[in-house]
This record gives C-alpha cells, structure tokens and sequence, in this order.
C-alpha cells in the first residue's frame, strides 16, 4: 500500500515517463481513465441489433483435449464481454466481472485496423494521394533519416523495415514509451530504420502511429477523433459514448496504434462494416476496394500471407486483434462477427477458438 500511495505521490510530482510507467504498471483494459481523450459521440439513433429469441452458444467447449462449460471457460479465462452475431442478429451477448453493455474497454491494438480504415477514407477524400507515396510527402522531417524509400503501403504492411522495440514491459522501449509517453509527434518523427522497407514483415506499433501522424498532417487542423467521427463512428450508428486517448492534453495526437475507449456492440459494428465490404446497413461508409483488399494477402515485397493493410487475416475471417486479447472477428461469407473482450488472455489460443466456434455456427 506504502509503495503504490509512494507512486501516485511522485505521479503528481514529475511528468517524466519512467514515474509515469511505475505509477500505473501493467496496461489494463481500463487505461481510458489515465489517458486524456478526444471524444467519439454516439449517434442520434443508434443501430440496435436484433436479438434472437433463443441464445444460441455451445454449452461446452474442448480446449487442449480438455471439455469446460463455454461461459465458465469464459469467466475463468478473463473475458469481459462476449458477443456472437450473425444475420445482424445476437445470438449470444454475455458479459462478466461487473461489465455490462454500456461498458467501455480499451482497443488496445485492434484500434490499428481502424486506423487503416481511416487511411482508406482519406484517400477517397483526396487528403492522400496514394498508398505508393513516400511518407516524407507528408513528413519531410525524416528525409535525412531514409525514409525517403519508405511509402505508406510499406507502413500498413509492417513491411517499413522501422527500428522499434515492440516491449510494453520496459519503460526504455520504444512502445511503452510511446503508450505512456506525452510527445508523440517528436518520438515519432525521430524513429530510424533498421532494415529495407519492402522486405519483411515486422509488426511494429511505431508504423502506425506514423500513419496516425500522415493522417495529423493530411487533415490540415481537423483532428484524427473528428475525422473518425465523421468518417466511421458516426455512419455506424453507434449507441454509447466512446474517445479515443491522446498522449497530452494540449495539442495531443491520437494515440493511432492503440486505444480507441469503447462498448463491445459498438466495436462489434465495425465487425458489421467488414462483413459488408465496407457499407453499413447497404450505405457506403469506407471504400468497398479498400475493404477488399485489406482482405486479400500480398506475399510480396515482404508482405505476410497473415496480415493485410494492420488487419489480421485468417481462413474465410478478417481480425482487429489487441493486447490482452481483445478481437473483432468478421467473417464476410457466413455473414458473421464475434467480439471476445478481456481483461487478460488467460493463455487462451482466442483466434483458434473463435474459428473454430464460427465453423460450428
């Protein structure tokens, strides 16, 4: 007690990243409350999905050769909201630890895929010109640093052949300090290569806040919040308040790579979006060919056969997938999303299952 009442004293005291690291410890699904955030409203009439009559979820479920009751496998292994809908229907809608429907919980790493989403947008709105131009058209301060061969394509891929330590444990990493950190513009800008981009894949947060940081400088004084606002989180017709967190309050950035602050039926829309290439209830909302090719692998130049445009790619499913096992699974043909969010991942294979769930539905 003496020790945490020591970090919240020296959190109050100094600004400085490593206090910042030790007063909070490990990322959590409640981080939105450390953070400042821009705020994501919802819409005035917000899509309410139906509900079936009758739950429609496996009663037991068989892991590693061992058979557990479905919700108590669930309980057990940290989840807090469980969502399976087909047809825009809810089949099943579970959720645990106190968390309810107007529950928020952090995105942690899916908010990369609507980031990506965003990208998309903005290239239909003319803010970008293509995926094949150079970051420095947008950041020509990383001319001298080589990133002049290094085009947004290669940054949506994780094919950028960018420097940085992928490592939330340690407050010398390049991601817990860009997680805890108050100057992303800065730190970003300052990021080096280590590789060849358009050689192999290497999933690194630092991408896609560059990303975040092209779409800053593309929308020319709009932030990255109201673009999305207008862009996704309003077009999907979403039910409850959401942000999404920024590294200082005064002219702060989205903190791009992670940490959309929102309900597991409202991320379960954007799920809705994939499964029908980019529309929403038959209105076009993202790009159709965007949606499409952000499903489809390219193995070239680097590419992995398992990730398109900082989307998870697996048989017949597209998934944002986040720390702690957070993940919106979409699967276009059978017209199927599941949203499973947690406070851990209680080492549990959730792709694995969620796959194998879908196949049974």
């Amino acid at each position: 007690m003496r020790i945490l009442l020591f970090a919240s004293l020296l959190l109050l005291l100094s600004g400085c990243l490593p206090t910042r690291y030790v007063a909070y410890n490990f990322a959590g699904i409640t981080d939105y409350k450390k953070f400042p955030e821009r705020p994501l409203p919802p819409a005035p009439q917000p899509y309410q999905f139906a509900k079936a009559l009758k739950p429609l979820a496996p009663r037991e479920i068989t892991i590693s050769g061992k058979t557990y009751p479905f919700e108590e496998y669930l309980r057990v292994n940290k989840t807090v909201a469980f969502l399976i809908i087909r047809n825009d229907t809810l089949l099943y809608e579970k959720y645990f630890s106190g968390y309810r429907q107007d529950s928020r919980v952090a995105s942690f790493s899916m908010a990369k895929s609507f980031t990506s989403l965003l990208i998309g947008a903005a290239i239909q709105d003319g803010l970008i010109k293509s995926v094949d131009e150079p970051v420095t058209n947008y950041l020509p301060e990383m001319k001298d640093a080589g990133f002049d061969s290094v085009t947004i394509r290669h940054l949506l891929q994780m094919t950028s052949g960018l420097r940085f330590n992928e490592n939330y444990y340690s407050p010398a990493a390049h991601a817990a300090a860009f997680y805890y950190g108050r100057h992303l513009r800065k730190r970003s800008l300052a990021l080096k290569r280590s590789g060849t981009p358009g050689t192999a894949f290497d999933y690194t947060s630092g991408s896609t806040q560059l990303l975040g940081l092209i779409l800053d400088r593309a929308l020319n004084g709009k932030t990255i919040t109201q673009y999305c606002s207008e862009k996704l989180w309003s077009p999907l017709q979403t039910q409850y308040p959401a942000g999404w967190s920024i590294d200082q309050p005064k002219n702060g950035i989205e903190k791009t790579f992670c940490c959309v602050n929102a309900t597991a039926i409202d991320f379960a829309k954007v799920g809705k979006l994939m499964v029908e290439g980019g529309r929403f209830n038959g209105a076009p909302v993202i790009p159709e060919h965007w949606v499409r090719e952000s499903m489809v692998p390219d193995t070239t130049a680097g590419g992995a056969r398992f990730y398109k445009y900082q989307w998870w790619l697996a048989p017949g499913a597209v998934y944002a997938n986040g720390h702690l096992g957070q993940f919106i699974f979409a699967f276009p043909e059978k017209k199927l999303i599941i949203v499973r969010l947690g406070k851990a991942d209680g080492k549990t294979p959730w792709p694995f299952l969620i796959r194998n769930l879908a196949a049974a539905l």
